[in-house]
C-alpha cells in the first residue's frame, strides 16, 4: 500500500503543477486590451489646448457614448486664458456648456520650458477656425484644486485623460496622495519610450536633447510625480503615434462638412497645421490618445516600468526600467485605418446642435480611500463604419506637435 502511494506521488505533483500553470495562465494580465468600462463612465479631460486637443475634444464630444464630466486647462501649448476661452467656444459650437472647465496653473511644477512662442501663437489665436462666442465662463475654482475634491471621492471613480502636460495632475495627486485609487484609468498622450524624441520635429526649437518628448519635456517633475503615483496608467507615447501620421487626404475626408457642425470645425483646426502636414511631421497626437479611451483595440499595449528623467540633457526623458514592477500599459503600436475611420465617422456622424445654457457644476467632498492600486478599463470598440480619402488639401500657417 505505501509503496503504491509512492508511485502516484509524481503523477499527482504533475497534475497540481499543471493546474497551477492554467490558473496563472488564466491570470495574467493580456498585453493588448483591458476590460469593458462601463456605460457612461465619467471622463475629465486635461488639456493644454493645442490643436491635436482641440481635434481630440472635438472627437469626443461627437460622441454620445462618452461623458464628459468636465475639462481643466493646463500650461502647454496655448497659454492658459486663451486656451480655456477656446474650450469654452468650442463646446458652444457643440452646445455642451453645461461641461465646466476649470484653468489650471500657468507654470509647471518645475523649470521653465516652454513650446515655441510661433506654436503658441496658433494655439491661442487658432488662424482661419469659425468659433461662436461662448454664453459660459470658467468656473472660479482652480483646475487642481478642482481635482483634488473629485479625487478624494473614492466611491466615484473617474477616468482621466490627459492631453498635455501633467501639471495638473500633478499638483492634484501630490496634495491628495490617494487620489490615484480615485482614477479608474488615466489614459496618457506623452512620453518617446523606444522612439527618439520629437523636440526638434520641423526644426523650430534647438536643442541637444534627442529622447524627451514635449508634455513630459514641459513639467518632468510633474510627470513623475504621476508616474510613481500607483495611478492606472495607459500611455500613448510617439511609438504609437508616429505610426498614425496626418495626411493631406485625411484633411480632405473631414472638408465638406456643414457649417457650424465639429466636422468643418476639425477641417479648419487641421487647416491651421498645414505646413507641419506638408512636411511630414504632424501626427495624431492627442486625437489618437482619445480614439483610445474609447476603442481599446486602436492601439496594443504592453505592462512597463516607466522612469522620468527629471534634469539633465535627457530632461523629460520617459526611460523603460528593467526588473521592475510595471506602473504603465504603454502602446508600442497603432492601427491608423481603425483609427481614421473612427474619428473620421464621429465626427461626420455629429450634426449642429441646439446650443445649451451653462450650469454649474454640484460640489462634493468625501473622505480619502486606503490606498490601493486601480485596475485600468476601457469602453467597449464602437462600430467602425468607413471612411473617405481623396487628394491633398490648401497650404496655410503651421504647428509642430506635442
Amino acid at each position: 500500500m505505501l509503496r503504491t502511494c509512492c508511485d502516484r506521488i509524481p503523477f499527482l505533483l504533475n497534475a497540481l503543477l499543471a493546474g497551477l500553470l492554467v490558473c496563472a495562465t488564466a491570470l495574467a494580465p493580456a498585453a493588448h486590451a483591458a476590460p469593458p468600462v462601463p456605460a457612461g463612465t465619467p471622463v475629465i479631460v486635461d488639456t493644454d489646448c493645442g490643436t491635436d486637443d482641440l481635434l481630440a475634444l472635438a472627437f469626443l464630444l461627437a460622441r454620445s457614448d462618452v461623458h464628459i464630466e468636465a475639462i481643466t486647462v493646463v500650461n502647454g501649448m496655448a497659454h492658459v486664458p486663451t486656451g480655456a476661452a477656446n474650450v469654452l467656444a468650442l463646446l458652444q459650437l457643440a452646445g455642451r456648456t453645461d461641461i465646466p472647465v476649470y484653468a489650471g496653473s500657468s507654470v509647471p511644477l518645475s523649470g521653465h520650458a516652454a513650446f515655441p512662442a510661433a506654436w503658441r501663437k496658433i494655439s491661442d489665436e487658432l488662424p482661419g477656425v469659425d468659433l461662436p462666442k461662448s454664453q459660459a465662463k470658467q468656473q472660479g475654482e482652480s483646475a487642481v484644486s478642482f481635482l483634488v475634491r473629485r479625487l478624494s471621492d473614492s466611491k466615484r471613480p473617474a477616468r482621466i485623460l490627459a492631453l498635455g502636460p501633467l501639471t495638473n495632475i500633478g499638483a492634484a495627486l501630490r496634495q491628495e496622495s490617494y487620489g490615484a485609487q480615485a482614477i479608474e484609468e488615466l489614459v496618457i498622450m506623452g512620453g518617446a519610450v523606444r522612439v527618439p524624441g520629437n523636440l526638434g520635429d520641423g526644426g523650430v526649437f534647438k536643442t541637444e536633447n534627442k529622447t524627451a518628448e514635449w508634455n513630459f519635456y514641459i513639467d518632468p517633475l510633474a510627470a513623475s510625480i504621476v508616474f510613481t503615483s500607483k495611478a492606472a496608467i495607459r500611455l500613448i507615447p510617439l511609438d504609437a503615434t508616429q505610426q498614425v501620421p496626418i495626411h493631406a487626404d485625411f484633411v480632405k475626408s473631414l472638408q465638406g462638412g456643414a457649417k457650424g457642425t465639429l466636422e468643418q470645425f476639425a477641417a479648419q483646426v487641421l487647416a491651421s497645421d498645414d505646413t507641419a502636414i506638408r512636411e511630414g511631421y504632424f501626427y495624431a497626437w492627442d486625437p489618437l490618445a482619445a480614439v483610445a479611451l474609447v476603442d481599446v483595440d486602436v492601439v496594443r499595449v504592453t505592462p512597463m516600468a516607466i522612469q522620468i528623467t527629471m534634469t539633465g540633457n535627457d530632461q523629460g526623458r520617459s526611460v523603460e526600467t528593467q526588473g521592475s514592477a510595471p506602473n504603465a500599459r504603454v502602446a508600442l503600436t497603432a492601427d491608423a485605418a481603425t483609427f481614421r475611420r473612427e474619428f473620421v465617422a464621429a465626427l461626420a456622424a455629429a450634426l449642429a446642435p441646439k446650443p445649451q445654457s451653462p450650469t454649474a457644476p454640484p460640489a462634493a467632498k468625501a473622505p480619502p480611500a486606503a490606498p490601493s492600486q486601480a485596475k485600468p478599463r476601457a469602453a467597449a470598440p464602437p462600430a467602425k463604419p468607413p471612411a473617405a480619402a481623396t487628394p491633398a488639401a490648401p497650404a496655410s500657417p503651421a504647428n509642430g506637435r506635442p
